[in-house]
């Protein structure tokens, strides 16, 4: 046998035995190194308003994504004290009904209705075209949200998982990725020095709320049963791509020519809608809050702040002189 093909057969042998190794500690519950950013965590309404002064930027490609994955997690962070922006990446010029003209001003208005359903203070539409953000220029997008991010001073962000399995959708990947990278740099002291003429300090993104539409790691199961309801006003205004909106009357519309009807449908277009939304839309939502006791939930890989060893144990150990 030569010698590089010894090699490449003992670094499987032993890669294979390290995971060995690393599964048993698993089972075990010691040795464990491999839950990056923490155990699950069950985030529940906190009384009062403990984020009071803190800033989220609620970022999607596409307007309905933050009102399907995450708006009842934005609804409940801004209870909790957290001002909020509405961040919008593309111009949604794919998704919508009638010329591209049309869908384009449909999802503008849309987004902003969000926007208001939520009770965010501002939107951004960045407005890059809908379903080609793999050839939009990564350091200009990046550049663009490290602004955003110093501007506004944004503490926390809430957008789809750069790291989800099975996304195929480029608008999703490319603005994940670019989130993470922007609010990385955006605490850096070199990068963008024009920003620092123009009196943008710099401003490091401390937490991070990403959601997937497929698999992930879950790490942290945000219970929304409080904010449902301010979900469900999100999806409502959510008409151009829905899969919300009107569907719930029209299908009701169409049952009644048949001679039919769905009891949760009610009886007017409003309640139609309304719980149309809670019934199918959310229904994922059901099933994530039953798998954790709760009646309703999202779901996310959070990245809280970094800890500060040396703070924590001066706090613990210091003593008077």
């Amino acid at each position: 046998m030569e010698y590089h093909q010894w090699v490449m057969t003992r670094r499987s042998f032993c890669g294979a035995a390290a995971i060995l190794q690393a599964a048993r500690a698993g089972q075990s519950g010691a040795g464990r190194d491999f839950t990056a950013h923490g155990d699950l965590v069950i985030e529940r309404a906190a009384a009062g308003r403990p984020h009071e002064g803190k800033v989220l930027a609620a970022i999607q490609p596409h307007a309905d994504d933050i009102p399907l994955f995450a708006a009842g997690t934005v609804a409940k962070l801004l209870n909790e004290g957290y001002s909020g922006h509405l961040i919008r990446v593309t111009n949604d010029d794919s998704a919508g009904p009638g010329t591209v003209a049309d869908t384009v001003m449909a999802n503008e208005k849309d987004n902003d209705g969000v926007a208001r359903a939520l009770g965010l203070k501002s939107v951004f539409n960045l407005n890059y075209p809908n379903h080609n953000m793999d050839g939009t220029s990564k350091p200009e997008l990046r550049a663009r949200l490290i602004f955003i991010f110093r501007l506004l001073k944004v503490d926390t962000v809430i957008t789809y998982d750069p790291w989800g399995r099975y996304e195929e959708n480029p608008d999703h990947y490319v603005t994940s990725a670019s989130v993470e990278a922007a609010a990385w740099m955006a605490g850096g002291s070199k990068d963008y020095p024009e920003h620092f003429a123009a009196g943008v300090k710099p401003h490091s993104v401390r937490e991070k709320y990403y959601f997937a539409r497929f698999d992930q790691r879950v790490n942290r199961v945000v219970d929304i049963s409080s904010t449902l309801e301010k979900k469900i006003d999100a999806n409502l205004v959510n008409i151009a791509q829905g899969p919300a909106g009107v569907t719930g009357s029209k299908l009701r519309r169409s049952l009644a020519e048949q001679g039919k009807r769905l009891p949760i449908l009610g009886d007017d277009d409003a309640t139609a809608n309304r719980n149309y939304i809670r019934e199918f839309v959310l229904k994922r939502d059901a099933e994530t809050g039953r798998r954790y006791g709760l009646e309703w939930a999202e779901q996310f890989h959070h990245i809280g702040p970094d800890a500060d060893p040396v703070a924590d144990y001066v706090k613990k150990n210091a003593v008077a002189r």
